[in-house]
Parts: C-alpha cells; sequence; structure tokens
C-alpha cells in the first residue's frame, strides 16, 4: 500500500475537514491525563478492504489487534465511513460520569439508533471499542475525532468525544449526541460482530441477532 491509495490516509484526531470521499483514514491519540499527543502510524496494509467487497458492500474485516488506546481507526462499508475507537479506561469512566450524561440528548440510547447488543451505557459490543457510522444526523457531515477529556477545543469544558465542524454538533465517545445542538439523533451503530478476540467484521450481525440497518434514522 502507498500513499497514493483511494481507501487510506493518514490524519491528525482534530485535522481539516473531510470531505465525503475521505473515507478511510486513521486517527491516532495518546490519550493521557494532561493532553493529547497526536501520531501518525504506518499504513497497514490489511486495512486497506478488497475491492470487491467494497463493490458488493458485503462485510468488511478489521484487525484491532494493533490499535492503541485513544487511537481510531475509519474503514469504509457501504460507502460509510465507520468509526472504530479504543477507548482507555478514563474515557469509559467518563461515558458513565453523571457530568456528562446530563448534558446528552438521548444518554440511554432510547431511539433505536443502534441494535440490541449496543444498546447500553457504551453503546457497543465490547466496552473497549465504539463502532459509529461517522455521519452527522444533522445533515451528513463528517464530524472530527476530539478525544481529549482536557482540552479546550472544540468547545469550552470538553469531556472528549466528536465534533461537526459544519454546524457544531457535538457527540461523546459511545457516539451520544449532546442536547441543544442541530443533531437530533446518536450515531448509529452498524451492525458488526466480534469473530474473535481480536477481529471484528462489520456489515454482520452475531448469530441469533437480526438487526437491520435500513431501520435506523439518519437525516
Amino acid at each position: 500500500m502507498t500513499e497514493s491509495s483511494p481507501y487510506v490516509r493518514i490524519t491528525e484526531p482534530s485535522g481539516a475537514r473531510p470531505s465525503r470521499r475521505d473515507f478511510l483514514y486513521i486517527a491516532t491519540a495518546a490519550m493521557g491525563t494532561v493532553g493529547v499527543a497526536a501520531t501518525i502510524v504506518p499504513m497497514v496494509a490489511q486495512l486497506e478492504p478488497d475491492k470487491a467487497t467494497l463493490a458488493a458492500g458485503g462485510p468488511v474485516e478489521l484487525d484491532l489487534s494493533k490499535m492503541q488506546p485513544g487511537q481510531q481507526v475509519i474503514v469504509r462499508w457501504r460507502d460509510h465511513p465507520i468509526f472504530v475507537v479504543n477507548r482507555p479506561a478514563a474515557a469509559l469512566k467518563t461515558l458513565q460520569s453523571p457530568k456528562l450524561l446530563e448534558r446528552l440528548a438521548d444518554p440511554q440510547s432510547d431511539e433505536m439508533q443502534q441494535p440490541t447488543y449496543a444498546q447500553n451505557w457504551h453503546r457497543s459490543a465490547n466496552p473497549n471499542y465504539g463502532v459509529f457510522v461517522g455521519i452527522c444526523t444533522h445533515l451528513g457531515c463528517i464530524p472530527l475525532y476530539y478525544p481529549d477529556p482536557s482540552a479546550s477545543e472544540p468547545a469550552t469544558d470538553w469531556l472528549g468525544g466528536y465534533f461537526c465542524p459544519c454546524h457544531g454538533s457535538k457527540y461523546d465517545l459511545a457516539g451520544r449526541v449532546f442536547s441543544g445542538v442541530p443533531a437530533p439523533y446518536n450515531l448509529p451503530v452498524p451492525p458488526y460482530r466480534f469473530v474473535n478476540d481480536h477481529m471484528i467484521r462489520i456489515g454482520e450481525n452475531p448469530p441469533n441477532s437480526h438487526f437491520d440497518f435500513a431501520s435506523i434514522r439518519q437525516i
């Protein structure tokens, strides 16, 4: 894989605004108690899905074993950017904080923007990994990744999460939307399952689960 690959590019967590064509890139951040240290990691060949798979809209596999806490990888599935983030212990603690929950529009995920196996406080099949459709539920822009809970940007009293630069919608690191922003819904969670401890398959439900991705609400 080279830098000319149409499927991969490297950015920083709060880099330039991505376009709808920027479907696959890696954003990394070393999350600490003081701030964020953004790092660029080598491109990994297995992150590029097979072109026939992309064309058919079939499931896409992602190896999580090389992801560090705080790192995010974005893959393409059905022409959607899918955010996959490795959430460290501090981030998981924040997701349960009353200070955060009181600021969210749908903290309990009552709107079915996710399969039942992700309808929990971390909105995922495994608390350590968040998996979301990376398209703002307002007007379809791609939110930027700001994982640092101590940063003054993109907003004061920031607790870490996603910020949409188009109209100011905000989401936490579980993809839950904040109150008082244009976006009406949490970020959707696509169907996915763990093939093993280190591999997920996006676009395929676990056995005995029947989540229909077409049922989510996104405007």
